[in-house]
């Protein structure tokens, strides 16, 4: 058997030999790696949300924070690095659009815009509003304006003539009192004057029927900022009188007098209640505070009282949930709404919502809220058509608080400050010859 055999003094030369192949082969394969590299300023890498961090990068927090230099520029090594400070990374996860979020200043809220606008609407002012509201009124069909007609029409004003005008004004909701009161003086003008003519006696009957009205009550809105506080103003009533459309005409009318408004949709238990309210101030560019259905209505009427605070509006409309006046535990609810919102500034007004068509259920509503909370005035809504005007002098004999803006018709302006005299002049409007 032929066996082979190295010469002990070839062995050397030989290790060195492979030594200086390797060698050339690992330069070889590091020469072609070299010229596979990318030009300089062709690495833009993309960084987004599940991109794995390229070799040389050191992920931090699942987000590479390598330098990206533009095209066209060498890539910067670690003294351009230094001297260049690079953008602040948040831990919680990568960056998909550095771009837009340099562009948000720090520290400020992002704003949404909706998609589709809704067109502001221009509110009627005040004077055009109530010009049209008497006009509405006068034309209304109702029984008080009817009684006064068939007095002043009639050609002798015997006892059975008196009898039935007093029936009338019952029936129109005036209350015993102030009916009694008005029949006796205005009968007793007439004799002792010898007032015949109706013209004379519709002036008399005019200066009564003010007089009961009360023009010395403060009627004027309490909804001037004061100092750091904007005026706050607290919707309350029972179901069905119109709370939250009051709020929302009410915003209009305090818009078409310059007023910054705010509301607050504190009525979380009606289904939908925070959406109206939300729709109103859409129209006339109000912002709403709302919480979740079911929400805390005390905490939400604090939100929207602090939130008043921190956008310096002059006014913050806070809508209550419709409260059944015989319910104690909802009543109860309302005073602690009124105290929480007072941790933070003092309510301006409280507003109670009366449905005019109700008569003297609306006088008993009325009672009970004021026990409750303390009422500073009263919006009579649907003051129209089949209404009873007596109860605006019933109710402010019995609680001493006035009606301070009333409502006719279900359009977005028929609200409208409450002025005696132009009341007055509505109801006798149908009665003058």
């Amino acid at each position: 058997m032929f066996v082979l055999a190295i010469p002990s003094v070839l062995v050397t030369p030989i290790i060195v030999s492979i030594i200086v192949a390797v060698l050339l082969i690992a330069g070889v394969i590091a020469v072609a790696a070299s010229q596979k590299r990318l030009p300089p300023g062709a690495d833009r890498r993309q960084v987004g949300r599940g991109s794995a961090p390229s070799v040389g990068q050191q992920p931090t927090g699942g987000v590479t924070t390598e330098e990206r230099p533009a095209a066209g520029e060498p890539p910067a090594g670690p003294t351009a690095t230094a001297e260049a400070p690079s953008a602040e990374v948040p831990a919680e996860g990568p960056v998909t659009e550095p771009e837009a979020a340099a562009e948000a200043p720090a520290g400020e809220p992002l704003i949404s815009t909706p998609e589709v606008e809704i067109p502001l609407e221009v509110p009627e002012p005040p004077r055009t509003r109530m010009a049209r509201l008497r006009a509405r009124l006068a034309g209304s069909n109702n029984a008080l304006a009817r009684g006064l007609l068939m007095l002043l029409s009639s050609d002798n004003l015997d006892e059975e003539t008196w009898e039935d005008f007093e029936d009338t004004l019952l029936t129109s909701d005036m209350g015993v009192g102030p009916t009694t009161e008005l029949v006796e003086k205005l009968r007793t003008r007439l004799r002792v004057e010898g007032i015949s003519e109706p013209a004379r006696a519709g002036a008399a009957l005019r200066e009564e029927l003010v007089a009961l009205v009360d023009p010395t009550l403060d009627r004027d809105l309490h909804v001037d900022r004061t100092g750091a506080t904007p005026a706050v103003v607290m919707v309350v009533g029972v179901n069905v009188t119109g709370k939250t459309t009051t709020c929302g005409k009410l915003a209009r009318v305090l818009v078409a007098e310059d007023k910054d408004v705010l509301l607050g949709a504190a009525d979380t238990f009606r289904a939908a209640a925070a959406d109206q309210l939300e729709t109103w101030g859409g129209r006339v560019g109000v912002p709403t505070v709302r919480g979740a259905e079911g929400a805390d209505p005390a905490s939400v009427a604090f939100d929207a009282v602090t939130a008043g605070i921190e956008q310096e509006v002059d006014v913050v409309l806070v809508d209550t949930a419709g409260r059944l006046h015989t319910k104690t535990g909802l009543m109860d609810e309302l005073g602690k709404i009124k105290r929480v919102i007072e941790k933070k500034a003092p309510v301006s007004e409280v507003l109670l919502v009366l449905d005019a068509t109700t008569g003297q259920n609306g006088l008993t509503q009325a009672r009970v809220f004021a026990q409750e909370i303390g009422i500073t005035g009263i919006v009579l809504t649907k003051l129209d058509g089949s209404a009873k005007g007596g109860i605006v002098i019933q109710v402010q004999r019995e609680l001493g608080v006035p009606v301070k803006l009333i409502g006719l018709g279900e359009g977005v302006d028929d609200l409208a400050p409450f002025d005696p005299a132009t009341f007055v002049d509505a109801l006798l409007e149908p009665a003058r010859p």
